[in-house]
């Protein structure tokens, strides 16, 4: 079967010459179907760089990353890829369901259909009575886990998670990781969380270390 993504000689550095800095030294690693990995590290280790460059986000300025079992690139999001962000993404204007179908909607599915999906995938994260909350109206988990079932609503087969429990206290982090592991095992989803949360690690199958720039270790096997 092949890998959902791969990263071959991958790394990304911001800036020239002096001011150059090196975010990500070239790295090789790969994420195959129904993975659980927490990559792990301080900030400024290069994690969200990794997830960036594996969600299409960013461009690697040395090596390549390809998506072997997705297809091209301009195809990934909404749809095979979904990446949950750290901070507050949902749009104040919109109600929760209106915040679940956007990207279904931009990507060109009909409103009603993106409507079906917004629902199902938040009644999947037990969300379906504040659809028509708007985001100032949740708490900040509950926000949280809406960004989970908007990820969840384009039927990812890879969930990419940047620090999504940063900004939360420790039970809710604990609740998003909940939902998080939960949305992949419902959609069969492989899901890679960057984390500097050793807890949180500890619910994953695989972790990968980054330290300085640096992949260390790929793919260890968590000790549980």
């Amino acid at each position: 079967m092949s890998a959902l993504v791969v990263c071959a000689g991958a790394g990304r550095t911001y800036g020239r010459g002096a001011a150059a800095t090196v975010a990500l030294q070239p790295v090789d690693c790969a994420v195959e179907p129904g993975a659980r990995i927490a990559v792990v590290g301080p900030s400024g280790s290069g994690k969200s760089t990794l997830l960036h460059l594996m969600a299409g986000l960013d461009d690697p300025t040395v090596g390549s990353v390809t998506w072997p079992a997705l297809g091209a690139r301009a195809a990934l999001r909404p749809g095979p890829v979904a990446v949950v962000f750290q901070g507050p993404s949902l749009l104040p204007p919109l109600t929760v369901e209106e915040n679940v179908a956007l990207p279904l909607v931009l990507a060109g599915e009909s409103d009603a259909s993106a409507r079906r999906a917004a629902l199902a995938a938040l009644a999947v994260l037990d969300l379906a009575d504040l659809a028509n909350q708007l985001p100032e109206e949740i708490s900040g988990g509950q926000a949280q886990r809406a960004a989970v079932a908007r990820a969840l609503a384009g039927r990812p087969r890879l969930i990419l998670a940047d620090e999504p429990t940063g900004q939360l206290d420790r039970a809710n982090a604990g609740a998003v990781v909940g939902v998080l592991l939960a949305a992949a095992d419902h959609g069969d989803a492989a899901l890679v969380v960057a984390t500097h949360d050793m807890v949180i690690a500890g619910r994953m199958s695989e972790r990968w270390q980054m330290h300085s720039g640096r992949l260390e270790t790929t793919a260890t096997a968590w000790s549980r």
